[in-house]
């Protein structure tokens, strides 16, 4: 069967008034830069805003939680008898079914809609209750799409939250379009084996782990079955964010594959860097940077091939702040 046509930039969803678009309450915007200056260059952005799509106008009485933080509902201020819960539901729903092509989804926070944590939930007081909720929209797409890198606009101002996102977003769009090829136990174990590094630097346990998911594959084992399963242990392992420490551990791997190409000064170089990055002196991007100009000319065709070494475009700057 032949593999439907990717777009030349993979496809993130965003709440439209992040997009810049005047679909709040009080007839405003929450334009973010990020979202429309830097990942607008690279991520093409689906509008979505739930409380405009099932019916509310702009501007309009503004809704919020009340009740169960474990299960609240969406009314308005004014009207607490008008409940919004299950439309907000449902097109969560809908959405998560609709929106199939999507690699990430990036969230307003504090939105009683689309809040993705700590979404203040009111209760008969006046007072909202100490635990926090996800948004009713939100919580609907997510439990429907658990695999699906997502994040509030918020959190993505600290870089490792942010590195941690797009990279997820990138792993998304690369599993995709190898589930549109076809998979294989070939093509599983030869994702895996390009994912090492990125594994090793987020959760090195979990690598060995999915090893071992594939390794004991049979002929009777179909992958279009264990695909999906083992992808969703690859999302969760990479929701973790990676340490200084582990980063250091994979640069020493790294680098242990130059060892007979460098001389003693370079491999020096190389291990000064390292414990400096490790020391939170120095960023990623330097150390990094050093590794790739001594690979590229002492190749090594497993090294080159790996993920870790193939990160986001340089303009997102994702390794400069960590």
């Amino acid at each position: 069967m032949k593999a439907p046509p990717f777009a030349s930039k993979p496809r993130i969803a965003v709440s439209a008034c992040l997009a810049g678009t005047s679909v709040r309450y009080n007839g405003g915007h929450k334009a973010s830069r990020l979202c429309n200056e830097t990942l607008a260059e690279h991520f093409e952005l689906v509008q979505v805003c739930p409380e405009v799509a099932i019916g509310l106008g702009v501007p309009r009485e503004p809704i919020r939680l009340v009740g169960d933080p474990h299960d609240p509902h969406a009314v308005t201020r004014r009207d607490p008898t008008l409940d919004l819960s299950g439309p907000l539901k449902a097109y969560g729903e809908q959405m998560a079914d609709e929106l199939d092509d999507i690699c990430g989804y990036i969230f307003m926070h504090k939105s009683p809609s689309c809040g993705l944590q700590r979404v203040k939930v009111y209760q008969a007081n006046g007072y909202p209750a100490h635990e926090g909720a996800r948004g009713l929209y939100a919580a609907a797409f997510c439990a429907r799409r658990p695999d699906l890198p997502v994040e509030e606009d918020g959190r993505l101002c600290d870089p490792v939250l942010r590195e941690n996102f797009i990279t997820r977003v990138y792993a998304y769009d690369d599993w995709q379009r190898l589930r549109a090829e076809g998979l294989s136990r070939g093509v599983l174990i030869a994702f895996h084996a390009r994912y090492k590094y990125q594994l090793m630097a987020n959760h090195p346990q979990q690598y060995k782990v999915l090893g071992k998911l594939l390794g004991s594959m049979t002929r009777d084992d179909d992958p279009e079955v264990l695909g999906p399963r083992y992808f969703s242990q690859l999302m969760q392992a990479l929701s973790r964010c990676a340490s200084r420490g582990n980063h250091s551990n994979v640069l020493q791997h790294l680098s242990g594959y130059l060892r007979n190409a460098l001389s003693q000064d370079d491999r020096q170089e190389i291990r000064q860097l390292i414990n400096q990055y490790h020391a939170g002196i120095i960023p990623l991007v330097v150390p990094l940077t050093l590794l790739k100009h001594h690979l590229r000319s002492h190749p090594d065709p497993y090294v080159l091939q790996q993920v870790y070494l193939q990160p986001p475009p340089q303009d997102l700057s994702l390794h400069n702040g960590i």
